[in-house]
């Protein structure tokens, strides 16, 4: 077999086994969209979100009538429901006898619905509505869900760029030498310190950039804006997860799995937004697109 003929067959061997791995990614990439869009139209998800209301000092009605201070969405909720009692950082809810509301399942008149002593709020809800108290740094707030959300029901997911495995990046996470904080601002203009493990580092276009990672467990969180901020994906720039690096400190940036911040699909989330060293320069033509009017 003369020498031409060997490289033939080793250049058709090698595109096969190209097309074999792109056909695998794309796999990867489809199976991963179809779990986002069902995490989003999932009962915690972020499509059936229908009220924030942050509360004040002292009593505040709730109900869905004209004359209450909370006002749950017309016809979800008895007129007059109840109020809400904050004093200091506990939160009570009180129900009236006419209206029937179950606190993490058990129907009650009267719960601690938030108390920073609690590891965590207890569930609220009364026929279709759901919610819980947040809490983002002095303000704390009622978070309502209903599960019957057209949103939710009609979501077939967010337009993508097309997948190309050329944006899965090597990175590598330089740690920080001490304990170290990112300042992280949220849509609602509060800034606070978050324990940043370090910084990602990788190549681009022949440059080197680095973006700021949050710690989440078992993989690292990043908050970031590019050049297709504010025209083909959302303003507050996108989220994306990575996995924690291996032994010798390398994990990979696959901007196929950019996701738009919850605040891209509703009004009533507090998104975090990129510090000013995670955006970059360059367009990243990967992973989710703008969402709707948002």
């Amino acid at each position: 077999m003369n020498r031409k003929k060997v490289s033939f067959i080793f250049a058709v061997l090698w595109m096969s086994i190209a097309a074999s791995a792109q056909t695998t990614y794309q796999k990867e990439i489809e199976n991963w969209r179809q779990k986002r869009v069902e995490s989003l139209k999932s009962e915690n998800g972020w499509l059936n979100l229908v009220g924030l209301y942050w509360l004040q000092e002292g009593k505040s009605s709730f109900g869905s009538g004209d004359d209450v201070q909370i006002q749950f969405p017309k016809g979800s909720i008895k007129q007059h429901a109840g109020y809400f009692e904050l004093k200091g950082t506990t939160a009570t809810i009180y129900v009236n006898d006419s209206t029937d509301i179950k606190i993490n399942g058990r129907s009650l008149k009267k719960a601690i619905v938030f108390s920073v002593d609690s590891a965590r709020a207890p569930i609220a809800s009364s026929g279709s509505l759901k919610w819980a108290i947040i809490k983002r740094d002095d303000k704390i707030g009622i978070r309502l869900r209903d599960l019957n959300s057209p949103l939710a029901k009609e979501f077939e997911g967010t337009a993508r760029f097309v997948t190309d495995s050329s944006w899965k990046i090597k990175a590598y996470l330089k740690k920080a030498e001490k304990p170290s904080n990112v300042f992280i601002t949220n849509i609602i203009g509060q800034t606070d310190a978050q324990s940043s493990p370090g910084k990602l580092f990788f190549n681009y276009a022949g440059k080197e950039y680095s973006l700021d990672a949050l710690g989440e467990g078992k993989e690292l969180f990043i908050i970031f804006g590019d050049a297709t901020s504010g025209k083909e994906t959302y303003t507050s720039g996108r989220f994306l997860y990575a996995n924690q690096p291996d032994a010798d400190g390398f994990t990979f940036l696959d901007f196929n799995k950019a996701i738009n911040p919850p605040c891209a699909f509703t009004n009533y989330a507090t998104c975090p937004l990129p510090p000013k060293q995670n955006i970059l320069p360059f367009a990243i033509t990967a992973g989710e697109k703008n969402y709707g009017h948002h």
